[in-house]
Formats: structure tokens, C-alpha cells, sequence
């Protein structure tokens, strides 16, 4: 990971894997990825203040009484993957003890259930959330959350067609990636311990898009009307 400052930017994207998170950093202008790592923990990525945006995979503006804006737009965006946006846990789940508590909270805050799968990313939510209390508001504000579907969607024009497990969808989203990313950075071998292909391609995807935004390209974005109660952006951009 990066440490001093000097006048490179750089950018991350991040998604979260078996082993913790795995960072792709890059060079902004030209596009040049500089490390593929997994860390165990997302608090030195969030204050590496020569990081000039950070794109995670992973809820940052969360609910209180029911399901958020963006998530039902992002789903229309990406079409066939709209399965891959799941309903995002309302704030209070986050101290729950267990699921059976968490499913109580989310009940009682929303009159809906939650998914196991969503239960299952609170301990990285609360994680993420706790690391975003621990530095300022600009760089809090620096720390997107965004969705890989939705970053090859934009960047490939069009929703994937097979989802990412699938052997035809790896190798759509690597045809999506390949203008702008080397093959040494996608092959089987150069995935780091404790991540998954389908983990390094999402995280490539986002640095990928972090490093248009930072350039003045495109940028697709849905965002809810407020902050959320930690004054949070609720908003996936993509």
C-alpha cells in the first residue's frame, strides 16, 4: 500500500474477499495499475490521504426505516445483474448480536426481513463504517461507494450478460477490461492470497472508474436526496 505523500494520484478500488479486502491502486493520468494486494483491514485504506478516491463495493449511506433510492435504480441500470444489488441493512443492524437480532431490528424498522447474505457483510459494513469516523469529512467524502456491476455496465456500455462466476462471464468482463488494464493484472496466477478472479476483476473495474472520475470523465451516479443519520452520502456511483 502507498504510505508518503508525493505528487503522483492515485486512486483504489476495493472490493471484499475471503481474506479481508482487496486494494488495486493506480495511477490516475495515464491509467496504470501499480499493486493488487489483500489487507485485512480497510481503516489504512481509508486514511491514505494519497489515495484521491477510493471506490468500494460495500454499503457506506445506510437506512433507517426502509429500502434506499439508489439500489432500486442502480437494479433498473444493470438489468440481467440486478440480482447482484441486494437490500442494504438498515443502521441499527449494525449492533446486532446475532441474525436473529438483526432480523428483529430490520422488522421493526422496515416491516421486511433481511437476507442472510446481508447479514453476512454487516461485520465489513460496521467495519467500513467505523474506519469513516476515524477521518475527516473530505476524506470521508473521498470513500465512493459503487457497485462492479454497475462500473462494467458504464464502462462497457452495456449491462454483463452471464453473471461473473460463470466462465462467459469472466470472459466478458475481461474483454471489458483489457483496453485499459494489462493481462498480467487478470491472469489466475497474479490473484493474491486469500481473494478470488471474480474479486481482483471487480476491484480492477473500480479502480478503473475511480480514475475517470478523478479525470473529468463520465460519471454515472444515484444518489438519495440526504445524508444518512452519520451524514453519510447515500449513493452508488458506477
Amino acid at each position: 500500500m502507498p504510505g508518503d505523500a508525493d505528487e503522483t494520484a492515485l486512486v483504489a478500488g476495493v472490493d471484499g474477499c475471503r481474506g479481508g479486502w482487496v486494494v488495486v491502486v493506480a495511477e490516475v493520468e495515464p491509467f496504470r495499475v501499480t499493486a493488487v494486494d489483500v489487507v485485512g483491514a480497510i481503516a489504512p485504506v481509508v486514511a491514505d490521504t494519497r489515495l484521491t478516491t477510493v471506490a468500494i463495493d460495500m454499503p457506506i449511506g445506510l437506512p433507517e426505516d426502509g429500502p434506499r433510492a439508489c439500489d432500486r435504480t442502480c437494479r433498473a441500470a444493470i438489468g440481467p445483474r440486478r440480482s447482484s444489488v441486494f437490500p442494504v441493512p438498515v443502521r441499527d443492524v449494525l449492533v446486532a448480536s446475532d441474525y436473529a437480532d438483526a432480523l428483529r431490528r430490520q422488522r421493526h424498522a422496515t416491516g421486511s426481513g433481511l437476507s442472510v447474505q446481508a447479514w453476512g457483510l454487516v461485520p465489513r459494513i460496521a467495519e467500513l463504517d467505523d474506519a469513516l469516523e476515524q477521518v475527516g469529512p473530505r476524506r470521508r467524502d473521498r470513500v465512493v461507494e459503487t457497485h462492479p456491476e454497475l462500473a462494467f455496465a458504464t464502462l462497457g456500455g452495456a449491462p454483463m450478460r452471464h453473471p461473473k462466476r460463470t466462465t462467459a462471464g469472466r470472459r466478458e468482463r475481461l474483454a471489458v477490461l483489457r483496453p485499459h488494464v494489462p493481462d498480467r493484472w487478470t491472469r489466475p496466477s497474479s490473484t493474491p492470497r486469500g481473494a478470488a478472479g471474480d474479486d481482483v476483476l471487480d476491484a480492477l473495474v473500480l479502480a478503473v472508474r475511480a480514475a475517470a472520475w478523478a479525470t473529468g470523465g463520465a460519471v454515472v451516479e444515484f444518489a438519495d436526496p440526504h445524508r444518512d443519520r452519520r451524514g453519510r452520502r447515500v449513493r452508488i456511483r458506477g
